[in-house]
């Protein structure tokens, strides 16, 4: 079979059928989602969308993200902030601290499968609901508690954001300009990358279960993932003792690897082997570089990288993106575009691969935005559903999993035990255009 016929087939797998038609990996596996903002959110958002049921508790005046918005800007009163992280999941209005509602919660831990927070360590202890309680009340019950800086250590309790950690775990540090000072990344990765790390070990700790029949409990501290992604940086420090400096959009293990300036924008070029980088020197007419640093370790010295680079940055000066682009295909080296957000969304290579979904919002309306990219072949992730109002799965959730009648739903929200959305806080509210059953998952 060539190159060719297996493209086509490994494509048959994915696009055949659609996604909808298809299993899901985590059916059946039930998540109480005790989180907020991003960092636990971003956890369960993973494992929703591969199908887990996630039932997310929230708080009366909401998931702090429902105020945090970029440039103050939301849609049908929903924050932009919020929905990204918070997708398939069921909403209950319901406060861990108050009493009746902890009973209740410790009966859905009977009928669970995993309980993630990213509350202040402790906070559950004091609720009377922390894994010493659910241990006993469901000994296969699997929980993840995620926060900054861990459930013990010298900096635990202290507050943490994404920009908390990437400074503390040294990203930060390392990225920017030389002549600068250090730079964040523009999203929030650290938020992200633990979210995912989360996951993983969720899904280790299922696995485990299903062999052993036993559950256990999970302590994520956001820093030390952002420490653990970061590449060589520890190895080498280790062995040299010398600390990394920050270098720009410079490789300093690959060269030439960089960013470069052309007439209309920006372009990656990355030359890694000895015939991508005699292409690379064939395109620029100057094989006479290929002759002087075609070593890779002798290009990687300080010296001759800052040389050969700045050789590459006063040719494609002179050069627009695209034609770049074509010398790259043409010699065989890599060579893209910067792209823009707009460029991803509309690109046609996203949409055929469904890195980009769109789907049918039930109270919101169509959407497009991105989907947890691994591609499965049988059990595909998906987005069903973004977030949604505080507490408008009340009903199916207590009818569905505790088996109360409506009878006794209402007499809860009469107790004030569950609640749902605040007209005075719009960002809590369903659309202003609802029509009052769409979205409704009960009866």
């Amino acid at each position: 079979m060539d190159r060719k016929e297996y493209f086509e087939r490994t494509k048959e797998l994915f696009v055949g059928g659609g996604i909808f038609g298809k299993g899901e990996a985590l059916k059946g596996v039930r998540v109480l989602d005790v989180t907020a903002v991003v960092l636990g959110p971003s956890a369960t958002d993973y494992l929703a969308e591969f199908g887990a049921e996630v039932i997310k508790f929230e708080a009366s005046h909401g998931d702090q993200m429902r105020a945090v918005t970029p440039y103050a800007y939301f849609w049908k009163n929903m924050s932009p902030g919020l929905w990204e992280q918070q997708h398939n999941k069921y909403w209950v209005g319901m406060h861990l601290g108050n009493p009746k509602a902890k009973e209740l919660f410790l009966e859905f831990v009977k009928k669970a499968d995993v309980v993630v927070d990213n509350l202040t360590p402790g906070r559950l202890t004091e609720w009377g609901v922390d894994y010493k309680v659910l241990k006993e009340i469901n000994p296969k019950i699997i929980q993840l508690h995620v926060s900054g800086f861990g459930s013990w250590g010298p900096w635990t309790g202290r507050t943490s954001y994404d920009a908390i950690a990437q400074s503390m775990g040294c990203l930060a540090h390392i990225t920017g300009f030389e002549d600068r000072g250090p730079l964040k990344s523009g999203v929030w990765i650290a938020d992200w990358i633990n979210g995912l790390m989360c996951a993983v070990s969720i899904a280790a700790a299922l696995n485990y279960r299903e062999r052993t029949g036993e559950g256990q409990f999970i302590d994520q501290q956001q820093v030390e993932n952002v420490i653990r992604m970061l590449d060589w940086t520890w190895i080498y420090t280790y062995l040299t003792g010398e600390n990394r400096h920050r270098a720009g959009n410079r490789d300093l293990a690959i060269c030439p690897s960089n960013l470069f300036d052309c007439l209309d924008g920006w372009i990656a070029i990355t030359a890694f082997t000895e015939e991508e980088f005699k292409g690379l020197c064939q395109a620029m007419g100057r094989l006479d570089l290929f002759e002087k640093y075609r070593d890779p370790l002798e290009r990687l010295k300080d010296e001759n990288a800052r040389a050969l680079l700045d050789e590459i940055a006063q040719w494609t000066k002179e050069k627009h993106v695209a034609e770049v682009e074509k010398l790259g295909d043409k010699y065989g080296f890599a060579a893209t575009r910067v792209l823009e957000v707009d460029d991803v969304y509309d690109g046609e290579a996203y949409q055929e691969r469904g890195s980009i979904q769109e789907y049918e919002d039930e109270m919101y309306g169509p959407f497009k935005e991105q989907c947890y990219p691994p591609r499965m072949s049988e059990t595909p992730s998906r987005l069903r559903w973004g977030a949604r109002p505080i507490g408008i799965d009340n009903e199916y959730v207590f009818n569905k999993v505790l088996g109360l009648s409506l009878e006794e739903i209402e007499k809860l929200h009469e107790e004030g035990v569950i609640y749902k959305w605040n007209p005075d806080m719009p960002s809590t509210c369903p659309p202003p255009d609802w029509d009052g059953k769409s979205g409704i998952k009960f009866p």
